[in-house]
C-alpha cells in the first residue's frame, strides 16, 4: 500500500485570491456568496495525495471530512461503485463524498488517488455550518443525496451477477451486450407462474412473446404494485391482461446508446432486443449506466423531479459533465448531439411546466417551438436559445401578453441554467416570435416569396423548427404547409443555393487547410453550417419533412440518384466535424469569444488528416448545390 502520510498545509493570502478563482468556476460555488466562498476556504486545509495514496474507505468509519479537488482525480472502486458495474471518477472541481458527508455515515467504496493530486479539505462541523449560511450550498448537498441515493436504492434492488468485463461503453452492440437469451412466457401464462419464475431467477422482466418469439409484452417488478398488487388482480389471470403492451424493442445491430436513449425518453428500465423480429436477448438500465458518476437515466430522473427553477440551475451543469462522460466512451456525435438535445429537451419542458404553473397558463393552449440546432436535435455544449411560441388564431391580445411575459421568464430562466439569451432575439419572450398561427402561416409565405438576404438568413433558423411542448398539431400543420410552399418555389430553392454558397470550406488551392493568421479555422461557420444549409436545401426541394441534418441526407441521397458512398461521405464528413467542435467545447480548448474556432496545429497527425478530408466533402457538397441550381 502506498505510503500514508500526508502533506498538509493552509494556503497563504496569495494563494486564496487564486483558489476563490478556481471554485466559483463549479456547481456550488458559482452560484454561492462571495461570503460563503470565503467561509470555506478559511475553514478548509489543502492536503496532497500521491498516486494510489486512500482517501476515504469504509473501515475509517463515519466521515468527517468533505473533499473538493482542485488538482488530479479520485476513483471509487468497490461497494456502490462495484455494484454499479464499474469506477466512480472524481476530477477537478468536484466535491465527495457527499452522500456519506450528509448522512454522517461511512463510505460504501473505497477512493484512491490516480494521480498526483491536491484537494482542499471541509470538516463535516464546518460543512453543515456553511450549509446554514448558503441556501445554494444546501440545495446542492441535498440534490446531490438524492441522486446517489436513488443510484443505490436500485444497485440493491436489482439481483444481478457481475458483468464479465467492466469497459462496457455505450459503443457496443446490443447483439454483444445481450448474449443470454432472454426469459420469455406465453401471454396465457398465469401470473402466480411468471411472478414465480422472477423470483427465482432473480429477473426485474419477464418478456411475453408470441408462438414466433416475437415480443407482444412485458411485466416488470416496478409494474407488480400499481397492475397487480392495489388492483387486486388474482394471481390466477393470464400475463396479457396486466402485461405493458405494446413494447418497444431493438434489434441486435444497434448500440448501447440506442438503449440508453430508448430508456430515458420513455422511462423504461429494461430493453428487449430482437433479430428478425424475435427476442434474442434483454438489456436493462444497469447494464448500460456503468458510467463514472452519473447516468442519462440518473440525470434525465433529477430533471423532472426537479421542483423549481433553481433546483434546474444546479442540474444543468450535470448535462455537461454527463456529455464529456458520453464523449471519453467513444459516443458518436449523432448519438452524443441527440443526447443533449435530448436533456435540453427535458430541461426546457420541466422549467415550462414550472413557469406556466407559476402563471397560471394551460401550457395544452399553445405551442413551444424549438429552432435552430436544438430543433434539429444537434445541439452542442455552447449553444445560445433559439425558440419561439405559436398561438390559437383566436388568442385575445390581453392573453398574448400573459403568454409573452411568461415566455420571457423562461428565456431568463434558461439563460440561469447556461443557455444564453440569443443576441439576434430569436426568443418566444419577444413579440416577433411569439405570433398566432395564421400569423406564422404569413410570415413564412412571405420569406418564401420574397427571399431577401434577411429571408434567407431567417430559413436558416426558423426553417429547422420542432414542436417541443404544449400543442404540437399546430407546429405539424404548420411544417407541412412550409415544406410543401418551399418545394413548389423554385426561385426560393436558388436564392438559398446561392446564399449557402456564400461560405465555402477552408482550402486552398492545394487542398490544403487554409487557416487565418492565427493557425485557427471555425468549425461551425466553415464546416458544419455547409452539411446543414445543403441538408436543409435538399430537404425543403424534394419534400421531405425533416429537420435532423443526418437524417436529411440520407432521405435525400437516394431522391437524387446517388450513391449510398456519395452521401454517406456527406454524413461522415459532417459528424466529424461536429465531434470536433464537442470536443473543443467539452475539453475548454476553444478560445472564449468562439467556442468553435479550432487551432489546427494543436490536432494530432490522424485528426488533421480526417479534418482536411472532411473539408473536402464539404467541397463537394457545394459542387453539387452549384450543378443542381446554379444551371
Amino acid at each position: 500500500m502506498a505510503q500514508q502520510q500526508r502533506q498538509t498545509f493552509s494556503p497563504s493570502t496569495s494563494l486564496l485570491q487564486n483558489f476563490r478563482q478556481e471554485l466559483v468556476s463549479h456547481p456550488p460555488f458559482a452560484q454561492m456568496a462571495p461570503e460563503a466562498v470565503d467561509f470555506f476556504l478559511t475553514h478548509a486545509q489543502q492536503v496532497y495525495y500521491a498516486p494510489d495514496d486512500i482517501v476515504q474507505q469504509p473501515s475509517m468509519g463515519v466521515v468527517m471530512q468533505l473533499f473538493y479537488i482542485r488538482q488530479g482525480a479520485v476513483t471509487g472502486t468497490r461497494g456502490l461503485a462495484e455494484q454499479m458495474g464499474g469506477a466512480f471518477e472524481y476530477q477537478a472541481g468536484d466535491l465527495f463524498p457527499v452522500s456519506a458527508a450528509v448522512g454522517g455515515r461511512a463510505v460504501t467504496a473505497t477512493y484512491r488517488a490516480c494521480a498526483d493530486t491536491f484537494v482542499l479539505v471541509l470538516a463535516v462541523a464546518d460543512m453543515q455550518t456553511l450549509a446554514q449560511l448558503s441556501p445554494p450550498f444546501t440545495e446542492y448537498l441535498n440534490l446531490r443525496t438524492t441522486m446517489f441515493l436513488e443510484l443505490s436504492r436500485k444497485a440493491i434492488q436489482a439481483a444481478y451477477s457481475a458483468q464479465g468485463s467492466a469497459e462496457q461503453t455505450l459503443e457496443r452492440s446490443l447483439g454483444d451486450l445481450a448474449s443470454a437469451a432472454p426469459v420469455t412466457c406465453s401471454p396465457d401464462t398465469p401470473l402466480r407462474q411468471a411472478l414465480q419464475q422472477m423470483h427465482q431467477k432473480r429477473i426485474g422482466s419477464m418478456l411475453v412473446t408470441d408462438q414466433t418469439g416475437a415480443p407482444v409484452g412485458i411485466l416488470t417488478r416496478y409494474d407488480v404494485l400499481g397492475r397487480i398488487t392495489l388492483a387486486q388482480v388474482s394471481l390466477d389471470t393470464p400475463i396479457a391482461q396486466v402485461m405493458v403492451s405494446p413494447v418497444y424493442t431493438l434489434t441486435e445491430q444497434h448500440r448501447a446508446q440506442d438503449a440508453a436513449l430508448l430508456m430515458s425518453r420513455h422511462g423504461m428500465r429494461h430493453v428487449p432486443v430482437t433479430r428478425d423480429g424475435v427476442a434474442v436477448g434483454m438489456v436493462s438500465e444497469r447494464d448500460l449506466f456503468a458510467m463514472q458518476k452519473q447516468s442519462l437515466k440518473s440525470v434525465s430522473s433529477a430533471i423532472r423531479a426537479a421542483p423549481d427553477a433553481q433546483a434546474l440551475k444546479l442540474l444543468a451543469p450535470d448535462l455537461r459533465r454527463l456529455a464529456g462522460n458520453l464523449l471519453a466512451q467513444g459516443v458518436g456525435a449523432r448519438q452524443l448531439t441527440a443526447l443533449i438535445s435530448h436533456l435540453n429537451d427535458l430541461l426546457t419542458e420541466q422549467l415550462l411546466k414550472l413557469k406556466a404553473a407559476e402563471h397560471g397558463l394551460d401550457l395544452s393552449r399553445f405551442c413551444w417551438l424549438s429552432l435552430g440546432s436544438e430543433g434539429r436535435e444537434e445541439q452542442t455544449i455552447a449553444t445560445d436559445q433559439d425558440n419561439a411560441l405559436i398561438l390559437p388564431d383566436d388568442t385575445s391580445d390581453e392573453l398574448r401578453e400573459r403568454i409573452r411575459v411568461f415566455a420571457h421568464d423562461v428565456n431568463l430562466a434558461l439563460a440561469d441554467c447556461g443557455y444564453p439569451l440569443c443576441k439576434g432575439g430569436i426568443m418566444a419572450g419577444e413579440p416577433a416570435c411569439c405570433l398566432t398561427l395564421a400569423q406564422w402561416r404569413a410570415r413564412f409565405r412571405h420569406w418564401i416569396d420574397q427571399g431577401s438576404p434577411q429571408d434567407l438568413l431567417n430559413a436558416s433558423i426558423y426553417f429547422d423548427f420542432r414542436a417541443l411542448a404544449g400543442d404540437r398539431s399546430m407546429a405539424e400543420t404548420l411544417r407541412r404547409e412550409v415544406v410543401a410552399a418551399a418545394s413548389s418555389t423554385p426561385r426560393f430553392l436558388k436564392q438559398m443555393a446561392v446564399n449557402a454558397l456564400t461560405r465555402s470550406a477552408p482550402l486552398n488551392w492545394r487542398g490544403a487547410i487554409d487557416t487565418d493568421q492565427q493557425g485557427g479555422v471555425d468549425l461551425k461557420l466553415q464546416g458544419t453550417a455547409i452539411f446543414v444549409d445543403a441538408a436543409r436545401l435538399f430537404s425543403l426541394a424534394h419534400g421531405v419533412d425533416l429537420c435532423n441534418t443526418r437524417k436529411r441526407l440520407e432521405a435525400t441521397g437516394p431522391l437524387m440518384n446517388l450513391s449510398a458512398t456519395e452521401f454517406g461521405a456527406w454524413v461522415g464528413g459532417f459528424e466529424f466535424l461536429q465531434i470536433l467542435r464537442l470536443r473543443l467545447q467539452l475539453e475548454s480548448q476553444s478560445a472564449p469569444d468562439n467556442p468553435n474556432r479550432l487551432v489546427v496545429a494543436e490536432l494530432n497527425d490522424i485528426d488533421r488528416r480526417i479534418l482536411r478530408e472532411s473539408f473536402r466533402v464539404a467541397r463537394q457538397l457545394q459542387q453539387r448545390l452549384q450543378l443542381d441550381y446554379q444551371r
